[in-house]
């Protein structure tokens, strides 16, 4: 009888038995329910409720399991957050807030007003400690203008200013004031994707503390309002960066600082996401010839370049070649016309390092030691040449 209850379900109740089908065992009542069924009479089949308390049970058992699972999977994202704390910590005590008080003078009349930004404590070549900031944040204030305060409260100013308008850097001489310097890391070894932490004083907020990643490196070509800035390498940042961040680190995860904060692009004035910072190998060499010679001794090479000369006017021209910078023209008696460059050469390599385009190799140009001998790689009519060049100062 039970086999002949099956075979009219298979063919006329398939529903049915695809969903009693997943139970192994079946009591004799739900055979007595198959022969109502087939006798035509009805039958009251009820279904456990999701609100039993055998249910409720189950419920809490899976999210307590979900909880302690996210508890696993939280405790490594943790880890970064606390290394986030303790690297802040650290650095604390090494960044400056900086309030610059300025006066200006337009169509005759005078106006004052008051600037805050940030600055860190680093050690120079010949031992001393200077607060390294940028340019624009110090500028047209006195030392007496210029009001530094240390994250325990203390209040002081600097006894000597020096700065250069080309890479907008500038440092701070500190007199018999006891701050802990900031370690230095190496801006050559941080890529596009490592974390960055920025420490600044964002719309007067002393020692905030933002979270990002290094988004990119090389902006050269970077339009910074009235201030021109010659000699640009800016790393490219989008840990929030806000007017007062200038001049304040921008860190890895080490502790160590890899930028000098300097700029945004904005539309409304405020972080949008992306921030400008100098890398710090390069705001180190300005400041040690700050710190030496009172100024930033330029390396001159005496040639113009193409703006407009690009890798796919290398492609074009059949050079398998990243990229380069055209010469247009060679000063008469410059270094380069001594190292025989021509009007046409690509130079593909300065000093070892890959030319990515003109801007770069200005940057290069202006950050070498003044009588140092360079080597150089250029293409000339398709042919590969070696040169070498020593540098004399710009002024």
């Amino acid at each position: 009888m039970v086999v002949s209850i099956v075979r009219r379900l298979v063919s006329s109740r398939h529903t049915l038995l695809l969903c009693v089908a997943t139970s192994l065992a079946l009591p004799a009542s739900v055979f007595a329910q198959q022969a109502d069924v087939e006798q035509g009479q009805s039958v009251s089949v009820r279904r456990p409720s999701i609100d039993s308390p055998g249910s409720t049970l189950s419920l809490d058992l899976q999210r307590e399991r979900l909880f302690n699972e996210l508890a696993e999977e939280f405790h490594a994202f943790d880890r970064l957050g606390h290394l986030v704390r303790r690297v802040s910590q650290l650095v604390k005590p090494s960044v400056i807030h900086i309030e610059a008080h300025k006066t200006e003078e337009t169509s005759g009349s005078r106006a004052s007003y008051d600037e805050a930004g940030s600055g860190v404590v680093i050690r120079v070549d010949n031992g001393e400690s200077w607060v390294l900031t940028n340019r624009h944040v110090i500028q047209g204030a006195s030392p007496r203008e210029i009001l530094l305060r240390s994250s325990d409260g203390r209040e002081f100013y600097p006894s000597k200013v020096l700065s250069d308008p080309s890479t907008d850097v500038a440092v701070m001489r500190l007199s018999s004031i006891d701050l802990p310097v900031a370690r230095l890391g190496d801006s050559d070894e941080t890529d596009i994707g490592d974390f960055v932490i920025a420490i600044g004083s964002p719309f007067g907020l002393s020692h905030s503390v933002t979270f990002g990643i290094l988004s990119a490196k090389g902006r050269r070509d970077l339009s910074l309002g009235e201030q021109k800035i010659e000699l640009q390498d800016f790393f490219q940042t989008d840990a929030a960066i806000n007017p007062g961040n200038s001049g304040g680190p921008l860190l890895n995860l080490r502790g160590e600082v890899i930028g000098l904060n300097t700029a945004i692009a904005s539309s409304s004035g405020g972080s949008e996401g992306i921030g400008f910072a100098i890398p710090m190998n390069m705001a180190m060499e300005v400041a040690n010839q700050l710190v030496r010679y009172g100024r930033l001794r330029r390396g001159y090479l005496g040639v113009t370049l193409d703006p407009d000369f690009t890798a796919a006017d290398l492609a074009a021209a059949g050079y398998d070649l990243p990229g380069g910078a055209l010469v247009k023209n060679v000063r008469a008696g410059s270094p380069a016309e001594v190292a025989h460059l021509q009007r046409g050469d690509i130079i593909v390599k300065f000093g070892g390092n890959p030319v990515d385009n003109d801007d770069h190799l200005v940057a290069q140009v202006g950050l070498t030691p003044i009588g140092s001998s360079v080597p150089m790689i250029i293409y000339r009519d398709g042919t590969r040449y070696r040169t070498e060049v020593v540098l004399t100062d710009l002024k």
